[in-house]
């Protein structure tokens, strides 16, 4: 393990998190509101994926997140062509739009900007948390590997056209 982290340090990530504390922890990346399979299940969609493939990493739509996420609970995002798409991803995007969305509260001084800001960035972690989100289904392993070819595929015919 110190190998492994190399003067790093080791961070947990909660599961099954009740909303009252997800809303007041301000770091992506760090809890979700779904619940945690057995760890034989997980232990089972890690190994088969590790054998079968995910898909190609991309830092917004199948990184290492939305891998742990699915190994954990099963869930997965699927809509449209669309799959995957990680929450902490998601929220680079939430902080910004956040501080955008309060700056006409300006008038209310810094600290009102600065509370709504951390509100509204909150609020928006939530709403894409994967027990949240839309198009979030529960998939057997043996299926995901299909459904991921599936959509790669049809997405990469749109980007030819």
């Amino acid at each position: 393990m110190k190998c492994f982290l190399a003067g790093g340090h080791l961070y947990s990530y909660d599961y099954g998190t009740s909303a009252v504390n997800f809303l007041l922890n301000l770091r992506s990346g760090t809890c979700t509101l779904a619940l945690s399979d057995p760890p034989e299940q997980v232990l089972n969609r890690a190994n088969y994926l590790l054998h079968n493939g995910f898909k190609c990493y991309n830092l917004f739509k199948s990184n290492c997140e939305d891998f742990a996420m699915y190994c954990k609970t099963g869930l997965f995002v699927v809509r449209g062509n669309t799959v995957g798409g990680s929450g902490q991803a998601a929220t680079v995007v939430g902080a910004p739009v956040a501080l955008v969305m309060a700056s006409p509260l300006y008038v209310a001084g810094p600290w009102g900007m600065a509370v709504m800001s951390l509100g509204m960035y909150s609020l928006s972690r939530y709403v894409v948390d994967i027990k949240n989100r839309p198009g979030v289904r529960k998939i057997p392993v043996e299926d995901l590997v299909t459904i991921v070819k599936v959509a790669m595929t049809d997405y990469d015919r749109t980007e030819e056209r």
